[in-house]
């Protein structure tokens, strides 16, 4: 049964103030009632949503596609959001307490999504009815005062406070109405006989049942109660429990069993054998699933239970005896259905960003994800996940649904696109699992320099090179694309423009001289690789310019003697032995490496027997003694090349006369000859330098015993020094080891400079060490050098 027009249009007026919206969560939430007329404001979407109205239309704000969008839409004009047709809540949510609608709504530039939920508020436009107008009992006369007798429940397709809230019974002598109220949405109503009855005074009796909904005004509706008052048998059924309860899981297959009842009946024969039954209501849909045995009393599953849909189902059970007059009697049933997890979670993208830039920054959101469930409690519960190692991660908004937001650093050159793979696992034992797959693109911004394959770049270039030429080309890589990545070179810094020149497309460096090894032998400049992004970004590297050495320099004769034409004379003793030094020739090339390497020759006369050269040192010296035969004045040209490609050449001559006496011999180029026998001045010095050092060691190792026996009275100290190895040649050499010496001083001896030699050390080309404030050195002197003590 409907409400009628005038009832409805009142009750608008009532209920219309009191239509609440509140934003919880990231939700706006509005009431509506039913039954609404299209073209009712619901609320001001705009207002609560914070949005201009005039903008509404520029940025496209539109219902997203769906269930619920039939019946409401939004005036872009004012920003209300209006009822567009007609709402059932009795079809949308059936008997379910709580009837609300989702929308979702979406505004573009910036794009933003925004969820709605509209609760449909009930009004009590059904009335109760029964399924039958009326309902027969029979009744023994025997039954006893107090005795109950189950009658049919009426159906209120309303919910809440406008369902069924009570039931009536027309005034009569022998029975009242025990209402029974299992919860909101369970009413039921028992007949309680308050007198006897006695067929012989009145067989039949006839009364009304009223069932009363709750509304404002309340709805009602009537079933007439036929009852027929019959003899004799007078015991009823009686169940072992009043209330049975059993669960069972959802899916259960057909035949398997749920619970047992178990009534008895005192009488004999057949008013003492039992048969159970169910009795039917209208709402006892759930009830079709499942079947009893009239015999055993086993009720077992014979339909689909779908937790889903029913999580529980009420029962009532009817035991009733085989007599003439047959009596029963009920019992309720409960059985619990257990959720199964057998619902796989399904994701789907509600909007998705068509590129996310590589520099996005931490929480820049690319997209909204909507995930369902059929199944409830922690079978329903799911969550989401990022599987793999991709920079994305999921957060929740509000309810199912769920941001996908960056969650790390991009970088569009090592990875351009994502696919995002998104896991959507519920709590369920055992849990179950989908899968989805989003690809994100991401675009490039200017995040990446210019990179030169090594930060120093070593170009090498032959001395006279032709003028213009390439001497090297340099190259960058950049790994963004587009003009990120079209790079041009410069010169930066000072460069040396005179000398070279770059050409910004190709990084062509070009000589604009030519080089000359003896004038510059290196030299350095920096090249910048600058690429077209906004704002630009560059690289240097520097670049070493090594002037490799051609061979166009021929050796030079050092001082005194000469190669420029010029005859030089050198005298030596006629009592010379073998080995006696005449002269030493000196020069130097200019050029460098073998092109500077020079070698000694006498290349006349050929095949000399008197004299000999030092290929290396230059030392002409006799190889025999000098004997009547041989002429007095000795001619010699010595030739000195270089090691170059090809070798270049000097000259230089040197007339070497035999005197008699060795006092006609010029002092100034006299060479007198290495004696190994002699002791020598080297010698001389090593010898006084081994015995320092001893003297040293012993007054060292004496303060060391002092200090320990004193150490609040001095120091100790520690020195190290090169090591020098003599050669019996009376040659020396230096070794960069060193060997440490422990020297410990008094406070009050070191006023004075201490010299400190190791015991193979000899005294030449080292410095004078004195020791200051116990642990320092000091050069205080320097010795002949090595060449000095040798000339």
């Amino acid at each position: 049964m409907k409400m009628s027009k005038e009832g409805f249009t009142s009750w608008m007026y009532f209920i219309l103030p009191f239509l609440i919206w509140s934003n919880a969560k990231g939700q706006i939430v509005y009431s509506v009632s039913e039954e609404a007329d299209p073209g009712n404001t619901v609320g001001n979407i705009a207002k609560d949503l914070n949005l201009n109205i005039p903008e509404l239309e520029i940025r496209r704000f539109q219902i997203v596609k769906g269930p619920n969008k039939r019946y409401f839409s939004v005036n872009l004009k004012s920003g209300d959001l209006v009822v567009r047709e007609r709402i059932d809540r009795e079809q949308l949510c059936g008997k379910s307490s709580k009837c609300a609608l989702e929308l979702e709504a979406v505004v573009n530039s910036p794009l933003n999504m925004y969820r709605l939920e509209i609760n449909v508020i009930d009004i009590n436009d059904n009335f109760p009815s029964f399924k039958s107008s009326k309902i027969e009992l029979n009744i023994v006369e025997s039954a006893f005062p107090g005795e109950r007798f189950t009658v049919p429940s009426a159906f209120d397709a309303d919910v809440g406070s406008n369902s069924i809230k009570s039931y009536k019974l027309s005034p009569n002598e022998h029975f009242s109405l025990d209402v029974q109220s299992g919860g909101e949405h369970s009413v039921s109503a028992e007949l309680v006989l308050q007198k006897a009855l006695d067929r012989e005074k009145q067989p039949v009796i006839q009364l009304t049942l009223t069932a009363v909904d709750g509304g404002k005004p309340p709805k009602s509706g009537t079933s007439e109660i036929i009852i027929n008052v019959e003899d004799v048998n007078d015991n009823i059924p009686v169940f072992t429990h009043s209330l049975y309860k059993a669960r069972i899981k959802e899916n259960a297959p057909p035949g398997t069993s749920v619970v047992t009842v178990q009534a008895s009946d005192s009488d004999e024969g057949l008013n003492g054998e039992i048969m159970y039954s169910f009795i039917s209501h209208d709402d006892d849909i759930i009830a079709d699933a499942f079947t009893i045995d009239s015999v055993s009393g086993l009720i077992s599953v014979t339909g689909n239970i779908d937790h889903e849909t029913n999580n529980a189902a009420e029962i009532r059970v009817q035991a009733k005896d085989k007599g003439q007059k047959p009596r029963s009697a009920h019992c309720k049933v409960l059985v619990e259905i257990i959720d199964v997890n057998d619902n796989v979670p399904e994701t789907s993208v509600t909007s998705l960003a068509e590129t996310v830039r590589e520099d996005a920054s931490a929480g820049t959101m690319v997209g909204w994800i909507t995930v369902k469930d059929g199944d409830a409690g922690k079978n329903g519960a799911v969550a989401l996940r990022v599987s793999g190692s991709a920079p994305f991660r999921i957060q929740n908004t509000y309810k199912n649904k769920y941001s996908l937001m960056v969650d790390g650093p991009l970088d569009r050159e090592s990875t351009f696109e994502y696919n995002v793979t998104i896991t959507a696992t519920d709590e369920g034992t055992p849990p179950l699992s989908s899968i989805s797959v989003i690809t994100v693109h991401v675009s490039d911004v200017n995040d990446n320099a210019p990179r030169f394959p090594k930060p120093v770049i070593n170009v090498y270039v032959k001395e006279n090179s032709q003028i213009g030429a390439i001497i090297h080309t340099v190259s960058a890589f950049d790994p963004d694309v587009g003009d990120n990545a079209r790079i041009t070179y410069s010169l930066a810094g000072d460069p040396v423009t005179s000398m070279i020149n770059i050409i910004s497309d190709s990084g062509d460096i070009h000589s604009l001289q030519s080089f000359n090894y003896e004038e510059i032998k290196t030299f350095q400049f920096k090249v910048q690789a600058t690429d077209s992004g906004v704002p630009p970004l560059s690289t240097n590297v520097t670049v070493n310019v090594f002037i490799l050495d051609e061979n166009d320099n021929s050796p030079a004769i050092l001082a005194p003697y000469s190669e420029h034409g010029s005859v030089n004379t050198e005298n030596i003793p006629y009592s010379a032995d073998a080995g006696y030094f005449v002269a030493k020739i000196r020069a130097v090339d200019a050029d460098s490496g073998y092109n500077a390497l020079l070698s000694y020759h006498i290349s006349e006369p050929k095949g000399n027997n008197l004299f000999r050269i030092g290929t290396s040192s230059g030392e002409i010296r006799t190889k025999r003694r000098m004997s009547d035969n041989d002429l007095k004045t000795h001619p010699l040209t010595v030739l000195v090349s270089d090691n170059g490609e090809p070798s270049l050449s000097a000259t230089v001559s040197i007339d070497v006369v035999v005197v008699e006496n060795t006092g006609d011999v010029k002092t100034q180029f006299r060479h007198e000859p290495m004696k190994e026998e002699n002791f020598s001045d080297l010698n001389l010095y090593l010898l006084i330098a081994i015995v320092c050092v001893s003297v040293i060691f012993l007054l060292s190792l004496i303060s060391l015993i002092a200090v320990k026996c004193h150490r609040t009275e001095g120091s100790l100290g520690r020195y190290s020094a090169p090591m020098i190895t003599t050669h019996p040649d009376g040659s020396w050499s230096y070794s960069k080891s060193t060997q440490q010496y422990d020297v410990c001083f008094s406070s009050d001896t070191l006023k004075s400079d201490v010299v400190v030699y190791p015991a193979q050390f000899p005294p030449i080309d080292a410095e004078l060490i004195s020791i200051n404030g116990g642990d320092t050195f000091t050069t205080t002197q320097t010795l002949p050098s090595k060449e000095k003590m040798q000339s």
